[in-house]
């Protein structure tokens, strides 16, 4: 069996087509540039406003920073939570060590 330099490339290929075959193709994509669009929204209004163009650069800056804020969604609620609840507890702690 003779085996050719340019394997590399028809293994990806292979390994592609049967991603797309099994159905897994489009929720992995999906899940990828659902943030990637977001980041690349923000990177697009940091260069805007880097480069003069300040009002765009940061209609598109504050448009790329809610989306993310929005999808992100799910881990920055409990974040929020758990600093809040540290927060409480601190300034529990504090009220105590004043009196003494």
């Amino acid at each position: 069996m003779h085996r050719n330099r340019g394997n590399g490339l028809a293994f990806i290929l292979i390994t592609i087509g049967a991603i797309m075959l099994l159905g897994l193709a489009l929720p992995l994509i999906h899940g990828i540039f659902r943030l990637l669009f977001p980041v690349l929204l923000v990177v697009l209004g940091y260069y805007g406003i880097k480069s003069g163009r300040k009002v765009i650069g940061w209609i598109v800056m504050f448009i790329g920073i809610m989306s993310l804020i929005s999808k992100l969604a799910w881990l920055i609620g409990p974040l929020l939570g758990v600093a809040l609840v540290v927060w409480g507890i601190s300034v529990l702690k504090g009220k105590r060590s004043t009196h003494y």
